[in-house]
């Protein structure tokens, strides 16, 4: 039996979000502790994660633009729940690769199809306060989720990511059965084997995004994003207990301490989010572009205040900062993407374009940072890191300037 489109996105939304979280909070932990990676293997997982997920997100994208947004988000479901299976399975460096490296081509077939489908069911108007309901309720999801992880974790650390593979497999099960499809039109049949069609959907796609220069800034602002995110999500962990250092209470496990801090972020993030969200429901292109620049401010700050601070209450007070402008920013960027993106057959190939945009960024940046982690420290390279919002920010900075208009952003982005 098939659920309504807003319906299944919010089980979406909770069970992804429950998963995620139940995985995510101990993998750092594992890794640190337990196979003993480095700072530059600790990137390098991210490296070879967005190196499949560069590789493979266009063509996944006209998978869910030929032939199905559902049978995409299935199939990536189960990849990445057997991806998860493995890290979990083999305590090793080189599964944890190549589990990375699985998961990423896993996401690449859900990430373009899930937002195109929930767009082309509802339609783009009703789509903001839709997104931002399910984020609201993916938070509260987490909080279960950190919490279930902790519980696993004290009993093994492999565990929880064991369960998390699992879970996500039934996921995709779940979504092959309930997950309607009624706004997207697939090609005849007659065309479908055509590799020149879908050869065709990507230069639509990539066409229809050349001609926007507010799309190629928004592919900008990704990159940077990404180069960012890669030394902060690979590191962050690995900063607070080698360089910070965590609070001694008894034989307190510090997977319990990351999961503590993962719950306040959860918390804060949702009082901060729901007032932002409502305000932002009915906004402007052009609102929304402006509220991103000041949330990605907040998240340059906060990155710095983590890298550079010495007691464990300032760093947390920074990475509280830009947990929650990022946490806020995501569903806002989702949507403002989306408005951008008029033409329905496309819509995941574009979407998937500005993904592999952000797996530029990581995979590019990715190795550079994690070698100043292992050469000089992990806190140079979180400075780094940061660092690399600046030119996200300048994009954000000229289009407000601008007021949107089409024309300055296409001078900004054309080559010299």
């Amino acid at each position: 039996m098939r659920l309504g489109a807003i319906s299944t996105w919010y089980a979406y939304e909770t069970v992804a979000s429950f998963i995620g979280r139940l995985v995510f909070t101990v993998t750092a932990v594992y890794f640190v502790t337990r196979v003993h990676m480095s700072p530059f293997e600790l990137v390098l997982v991210g490296t070879v994660m967005e190196l499949a997920v560069f590789s493979f997100e266009v063509p996944t994208g006209i998978v869910a633009d030929v032939y199905s947004r559902r049978l995409s988000i299935v199939l990536g479901n189960v990849i990445m729940g057997a991806a998860f299976v493995l890290v979990a399975a083999v305590p090793a460096v080189w599964a944890i690769l190549a589990g990375y490296a699985i998961w990423g081509l896993g996401w690449t077939f859900v990430s373009g199809a899930i937002d195109a489908w929930l767009a082309d069911e509802i339609g783009t108007e009703r789509l903001a306060p839709v997104v931002l309901r399910g984020a609201q309720i993916g938070r509260a999801a987490m909080i279960a989720g950190t919490i279930a992880s902790v519980a696993l974790a004290l009993v093994d650390l492999r565990l929880p990511i064991l369960v998390g593979g699992l879970a996500t497999i039934v996921l995709g099960a779940f979504f092959a059965v309930a997950m309607p499809e009624t706004g997207f039109r697939p090609l005849p049949r007659e065309a479908r084997s055509s590799l020149a069609h879908m050869a065709h959907t990507g230069r639509a796609g990539a066409r229809l995004v050349r001609a926007r220069p507010t799309l190629l800034a928004i592919l900008g602002i990704a990159a940077f994003a990404g180069m960012w995110s890669e030394s902060y999500d690979r590191l962050w962990q690995a900063h607070l207990i080698r360089d910070v250092g965590l609070p001694r209470i008894g034989d307190l496990d510090p997977v319990v301490w990351f999961g503590i801090l993962g719950v306040i972020a959860i918390v804060l993030t949702m009082a901060v989010a729901q007032p932002i969200g409502r305000r932002l429901e009915a906004a402007s292109r052009e609102t929304m572009a402006r509220t991103l620049f000041w949330l990605d401010v907040a998240v340059m700050g906060g990155a710095l205040v983590f890298a550079l601070a010495g007691q464990l209450w300032i760093a947390l007070a920074g990475s509280y900062v830009l947990l929650v402008a990022r946490n806020v920013a995501e569903p806002v960027f989702t949507t403002w993407l989306n408005r951008n993106i008029d033409e329905s057959a496309v819509r995941a190939t574009v979407i998937s374009i500005t993904n592999q945009a952000d797996a530029v960024g990581q995979w590019t940046g990715g190795p550079a940072l994690g070698a100043i982690g292992s050469v000089f420290s992990i806190r140079a390279a979180l400075v780094a890191g940061a660092a690399c919002m600046a030119p996200a920010l300048a994009l954000y900075g000229r289009a407000i300037r601008r007021h949107g208009r089409e024309s300055e952003l296409g001078r900004l982005l054309e080559p010299v």
